[in-house]
């Protein structure tokens, strides 16, 4: 869904980096009305936000080209503003409610939604005027994004860093999408486990959490308080997700089941290891004539387990990675986990077998089986969620 969004661009080096903020956001189909202050003009000419938005660049406040009062016009139009960068001088004419150019007029204008992205010095970003400052437009409504850490322009190293585009870009995208899911806990779990041998060596899975990561970043994006129980991955926490790490099947089982009877919907799309070695050697194993056998003894079937523990209120979908026979291994699993839903999906096929960023899935309820086309993990992840909000609607 495209949306209309001014982009703040206020005077400080950082601006440059907006130029990124606004090509991806315009790639993302959305509009993009660029708001510079006159700082702003010296970093970056407004031609080049034109260039890559293909929209009007705006600076004054007032103009004779025009009947329209254009800060009403466009804080009217706007579904989302981003002050991106904001100099400790824009938050301090915010938290006052001074209105002395365009920018500061629009913000005072608009009912859409303001995010604040501070960038500037460590210890400007650190003074306490700059801190209670941002205090107070927070207080209003605004919400800050957090500065990055790192090296500054002006050479010092600390907070102050305006975020990477992606981030910003992100942060717009969790901000956009409608809050279906508020007031709802979801707990899910993801990625391989670990099972050591000896200190060098384990028992583990193909399974990269690419799926589970999916799912927790469409729940946080629509309102949920989500909590990842993760398995050992290279993935980046989604924005406002709680991740608990854990390695083995057993540290799993007793993240989950500490969290569980507070969870409105738990998804386990986790690949959880079935055995470990039943002794774990100190000591590296050494290589010797002949062959190695190693005992192994059954993890606990976590999904069982929360299936014997499940309330009226609470909604437990499991998957089932199969690689022949899917649907018909995938109604046995959901009839013996005592699940709602069982998610099935064919690894046996190349391009949606662990690690890919593609998935084609089966939902299963004990009356019907819902197939979706192969799709993105993250466009599969809101898919499912809209199945399972529509089920509980019909249900309630």
């Amino acid at each position: 869904m495209s949306a209309n969004i001014i982009l703040g661009v206020t005077g400080g080096i950082a601006a440059y980096k907006s130029l990124d903020v606004a090509s991806r956001l315009t790639k993302a189909g959305h509009n993009v009305y660029t708001i510079m202050t006159e700082s702003a003009a010296e970093f970056v000419n407004p031609i080049t936000f034109h260039s890559i938005t293909h929209l009007p660049v705006e600076k004054k406040l007032f103009s004779t080209t025009t009947t329209d009062v254009k800060h009403i016009g466009l804080a009217d139009k706007a579904d989302l503003v981003l002050i991106a960068p904001a100099t400790a001088n824009f938050i301090a004419k915010a938290a006052a409610g001074i209105a002395d150019d365009l920018l500061t007029t629009v913000i005072l204008a608009t009912q859409a939604p303001i995010l604040v992205a501070p960038s500037m010095n460590v210890h400007m970003f650190e003074n306490e005027i700059v801190q209670k400052n941002m205090k107070t437009v927070e207080d209003f409504g605004y919400k800050i994004i957090t500065p990055a850490s790192g090296y500054l322009a002006c050479g010092y190293e600390g907070k102050g860093r305006l975020p990477e585009a992606e981030k910003l870009v992100e942060t717009i995208k969790k901000e956009l999408t409608s809050k279906d899911l508020e007031n709802k806990k979801v707990l899910i779990s993801a990625g391989p486990t670990r099972e050591a041998i000896d200190p060098v060596r384990f028992l583990t899975n193909h399974s990269t959490g690419k799926m589970g990561y999916a799912l927790a970043k469409a729940a946080a994006y629509r309102g949920a308080e989500v909590k990842l129980v993760s398995g050992p991955t290279n993935l980046e926490v989604p924005l406002g997700v709680e991740l608990i790490n854990v390695e083995t099947a057993a540290e799993m089982k007793d993240s989950l089941l500490a969290e569980f009877d507070q969870s409105d919907f738990t998804i386990m799309a986790a690949a959880v290891s079935d055995y470990r070695p039943q002794v774990y050697t100190k000591q590296k194993i050494k290589k010797k004539p002949g062959d190695l056998s190693l005992d192994l003894e059954r993890t606990t079937d976590i999904l069982s387990e929360l299936g014997k523990r499940k309330k009226e209120f609470q909604t437990l979908v499991g998957f089932a990675a199969e690689t022949e026979n899917l649907i018909e291994n995938a109604k046995k699993k959901l009839v013996k986990k005592n699940a709602d839903f069982i998610i099935a999906n064919d690894i046996s096929k190349p391009n949606i077998a662990f690690g890919s960023d593609q998935n084609q899935i089966s939902i299963l309820s004990k009356s019907q089986v819902e197939e979706l086309a192969l799709s993105t993990k993250a466009d599969l992840a809101d898919k499912i969620f809209d199945y399972l909000l529509k089920k509980l609607i019909n249900k309630n």
